[in-house]
């Protein structure tokens, strides 16, 4: 039996869960953004007392890894990091689109959402990377990628691979709103990351021994963090 502490900040979203062999025990959710620093251990510390489970009944710490939002990866990636180096725990790290794409495959199982075909469908999870530019992956309903990751700047031939092959092709996340008018032959619904789409990932990967080293892991920010200049004069 593992009980693992999930974390998923690489939105707007702060997200923190706690799952016993895969299975969700417990949820903090806020999407008022730009307080994640200050929300994500508030939420931990909830978390459990809630559900009575002390720090060290902990088995791992699992975080989403990005893509996704500089400062947000680095907030929870920066506290999972912490968490493991002072109770002595594993760090697991899952892609922030494999678990928006397992939140969607959950949300279906559950009868949430509905999409015509979905046992042929291919399932594109979106995060918004600014103008129209998205972080994007594609993954079939039984969640094995059909594409890298990668940084699309989203126009009428974008993913038409996979137009091509006649399957249906459901978008989804933060990144997919602004896509619909350049990708109408595509499905959108409405799918938002969260900290349980970490749950059954992270119990795979803690399974097969797949953890991270500590001191060197970082998040994936898939492009490099690029600081301008403001043209507001302060003096």
């Amino acid at each position: 039996m593992s009980l693992i502490l999930c974390i998923e900040t690489g939105t707007d979203i702060c997200s923190v869960g706690i799952a016993r062999d895969g299975e969700l025990l417990s949820l903090r959710e806020s999407d008022e953004g730009r307080d994640h620093a200050r929300k994500v251990a508030l939420f931990v510390d909830e978390l459990l007392h809630e559900t009575g489970i002390a720090p060290d009944d902990l088995d791992a710490v699992a975080v989403g890894k990005g893509p996704g939002s500089y400062t947000g990866l680095r907030i929870g990636v920066s506290f999972a990091k912490g968490l493991c180096y002072g109770l002595r725990k594993p760090l697991v790290a899952v892609g922030s689109l494999d678990a928006l794409a397992e939140v969607a495959r959950e949300d279906y199982e559950a009868g949430i959402i509905s999409v015509e075909g979905w046992e042929r469908a291919r399932l594109c999870p979106m995060v918004d990377a600014r103008r129209m530019e998205v972080y994007a992956q594609v993954f079939d309903t039984d969640g094995k990628p059909q594409s890298e990751v990668s940084a699309e700047v989203i126009g009428p031939e974008s993913f038409a691979q996979f137009r091509q092959e006649g399957h249906p092709f459901v978008i989804f996340g933060n990144g997919s709103l602004k896509c619909t008018e350049a990708l109408p032959w595509a499905t959108r619904i409405e799918v938002t990351p969260s900290a349980r789409g970490l749950a059954r990932p992270a119990q795979r990967a803690l399974d097969e021994g797949r953890t991270e080293d500590i001191a060197y892991f970082e998040p994936f920010y898939l492009k490099d963090f690029v600081v301008t200049t403001s043209k507001k004069k302060l003096f």
